[in-house]
């Protein structure tokens, strides 16, 4: 089949294509407020009518939220490629509204010094992204008359609202999503114009604990000096997690299941133009202040931190109240890499809080356990290298594995309810405002995003 005519028919389509995009952005599908429930049926059912109208079976499936998008193309006897892409229409609330520049339902074109960009909620998180590849099918289908691979379409609507329907669809449905390979477009490029495959995230682990002292807030004139003051104790405690020196964290076996990025990774991470001073400078930092010894963006994508994301207690009103408080409160998340295990680990700090807990000091934890592993890509497959370097012909520039910071659920769910190996591909940028107003989305990163994926699927069934 010839990449070369699919190409040109995407250049001679983009118009098309961005109204199309527009088209979808206008429908106000927000997951999270059940006032725009039949906004998020609609949406389902305008991706459905789309992939329907370019001889894709899709169709709209209920579940106890917002609804799920399947479809499929290729024969199932077929010998060629089978792969899943998955992403997500539902979009996060506008507010505050005041702050965007137009109305975030009525998308529109608008020039900036980095090009034109479109302009409305969704743009890039996650409609764009989400049509770049249905777009590139679009074009494979006008020219050919078929796909050069099997592929499931898997679109979610409630991914930015907790996702409380996708893990028992995808039980359910298991023997009909599973693939080769998860394609993930919920993602963004590590610098402007860098095409970048994520091979690693990091996971989470939550977790909250109170100590208490006296039964009850106690006069600091009567018991001040002899008595155990909880906030003066949660904060010895806090300061008793870190090495101020190295900056690592000094529970007992925290760094257990933690391993040194490979050296060729390394070189891609290096020569992939991040900016660490333009990173730091842009929220108010002068220098890193994780562990030494590891550049910003090794801290960022492969070490774990124990962040603490608040502390609380006494008396917190206008003015001043003389109180030794009965108890201090305290809020924790750890960012996991490699195979760090989140239940084991849970109970290694919970150790160290003990261990080191006064004589009249108690300590109680939360019982709402929160624990995810790192998803880690299996990026020795080739069909990794073969996206890569199809990306890397695309933008003209050496594509690089990355790593995220963050988390992205769907890629560790993919493994553990489908055992299937995922690929996240995106070409959002860091300034594009996702969850914030005025969110948009480079126009060269749709148009090339959407050129990427044509490259990406000729790749992939050779590779496979």
């Amino acid at each position: 089949m010839s990449l070369d005519a699919v190409l040109a028919r995407i250049d001679a389509d983009l118009p098309a294509a961005t109204d199309r995009l527009m088209t979808l952005l206008r429908i106000q599908s927000i997951s999270t407020d059940p006032a725009f429930k039949s906004e998020c049926d609609k949406a389902a059912d305008w991706l459905v009518a789309d992939l329907n109208s370019i001889g894709i079976q899709a169709e709209k499936r209920a579940t106890p939220g917002h609804p799920m998008v399947v479809g499929h193309v290729g024969d199932p006897d077929s010998d060629v490629p089978h792969l899943l892409f998955y992403g997500h229409y539902d979009v996060q609330p506008v507010d505050p509204l005041n702050l965007w520049t137009a109305p975030p339902f009525e998308p529109k074109i608008e020039d900036t010094d980095n090009g034109p960009v479109i302009r409305g909620r969704g743009a890039s998180d996650d409609k764009g992204q989400l049509m770049t590849f249905v777009e590139a099918c679009r074009a494979w289908k006008e020219i050919h008359g078929n796909l050069p691979c099997r592929i499931t379409f898997f679109f979610e609507g409630e991914e930015e609202s907790g996702s409380p329907s996708l893990v028992p669809f995808m039980e359910a449905n298991a023997k009909e999503l599973k693939a080769d390979l998860a394609l993930i477009c919920d993602t963004s490029m590590v610098s402007r114009g860098v095409p970048s495959i994520a091979s690693q995230l990091r996971g989470m682990l939550k977790d909250e604990f109170t100590i208490t002292g006296p039964r009850i807030d106690l006069h600091s004139g009567h018991y001040g000096g002899p008595g155990l003051n909880p906030l003066r104790e949660m904060a010895r405690i806090i300061a008793s997690f870190y090495d101020d020196e190295t900056g690592k964290v000094t529970v007992e076996g925290f760094y257990e299941g933690v391993h040194e990025v490979p050296a060729e990774q390394l070189r891609q991470w290096q020569s992939c133009g991040f900016d660490e001073a333009d990173y730091l400078h842009s929220v108010g930092y002068s220098m890193p202040h994780g562990e030494t010894g590891y550049s910003t963006l090794e801290q960022q994508w492969a070490r774990p931190t124990l962040e603490v994301n608040g502390m609380w207690g006494g008396y917190t009103g206008a003015g001043s109240k003389t109180v030794i408080p009965s108890q201090a409160h305290c809020k924790i998340t750890c960012r996991l890499v490699g195979d760090m295990d989140p239940d084991a680990l849970r109970g290694r700090i919970r150790k160290h809080v003990e261990d080191h807990l006064s004589t009249d000091a108690k300590v109680s934890w939360d019982q709402d356990l929160e624990g995810s592993p790192a998803p880690v890509m299996n990026i020795e497959r080739p069909e990794f290298e073969a996206a890569r370097g199809a990306l890397s012909d695309e933008w003209e520039r050496e594509a690089v594995f990355t790593g995220m910071g963050g988390s992205i659920p769907i890629a560790g769910f993919f493994k553990s309810v489908l055992d299937m190996d995922a690929m996240l591909i995106g070409f959002a940028n860091d300034d594009d405002a996702i969850h914030s107003p005025n969110e948009k989305y480079d126009v060269k990163s749709f148009h090339k995003g959407i050129r990427s994926w044509a490259r990406v699927l000729e790749a992939l069934t050779k590779a496979g």
